[in-house]
């Protein structure tokens, strides 16, 4: 499937047919020739966002499966970067690909994201394409523990974009995925929780909010706009009260 270096359909239902830290681990290997990488467009318009608020001293990849976000990372931070995933898979394959190169040499941990083993350790904490891992309940606990994970002042970020039209195939294609998904949950356990349209804006930014975060939202107009003029991907900025 995808490529000839990627994943096979049997190994695609296998994986989803598993919870989610087992499917990731056997995905793993496979994974960066897979679609489900964030593609370097996005991971190259978040750094460039971000540079202007920076030099950092730590960052924290959250969710960092095979370690896109630490490449941002090194290009910001100036002293220390980690990345925490719960598959150890995934991590395997982060600390193969980012060991050596420039910047500071990367450190991984093994963590439910959801309950961090950090404390005011970080200035600055990326995510990217793993949030919709997470329930809409889950989210005020996930915020909480990337709360925590901040030196006050720091900086949560990650690319949010816009719900795409009912009139593009793209919206019924999210929607019969998200679907599928949740037929799948029903008959099955464990659950493979991912999903496409549980993370809207208004409700995501009013978690941040009672998480203890302050949001502004930057336009990444690497993306282009809507007809409305709205932009069609933003960088989502939740900081921690100095």
């Amino acid at each position: 499937m995808f490529t000839p270096q990627g994943p096979t359909l049997p190994e695609l239902i296998v994986q989803a047919l598993s919870s989610v830290e087992r499917g990731y681990d056997l995905l793993a290997p496979k994974f960066d020739h897979t679609p489900f990488r964030t593609p370097d467009r996005f991971l190259d318009a978040t750094r460039d966002a971000l540079a202007p608020l920076g030099p950092f001293a730590a960052g924290l990849d959250v969710c960092c499966g095979t370690g896109a976000g630490v490449g941002v990372l090194r290009g910001l931070c100036t002293q220390r970067i980690t990345g925490v995933d719960f598959s150890a898979g995934m991590l395997r394959e982060a600390a193969a690909r980012f060991g050596g190169g420039p910047g500071p040499e990367p450190g991984w941990v093994r963590a439910d994201a959801r309950d961090l083993p950090f404390r005011e350790e970080f200035d600055l904490a990326v995510s990217f394409g793993a949030f919709g891992h997470f329930l809409p309940s889950e989210r005020p606990e996930l915020f909480a523990s990337i709360h925590r994970s901040l030196r006050p002042g720091g900086l949560l970020a990650f690319p949010l974009g816009a719900p795409p039209s009912p009139r593009t195939p793209l919206h019924w294609m999210l929607r019969g995925f998200d679907a599928v998904m949740r037929v799948r949950n029903l008959v099955r356990r464990p659950a493979f929780v991912m999903y496409y349209r549980t993370w809207p804006l208004g409700p995501v930014r009013a978690d941040l909010v009672r998480a203890g975060f302050t949001v502004e939202l930057l336009p990444l107009e690497a993306f282009g706009r809507r007809p409305d003029g709205s932009p069609h991907w933003r960088l989502v900025l939740a900081r921690r009260a100095a």
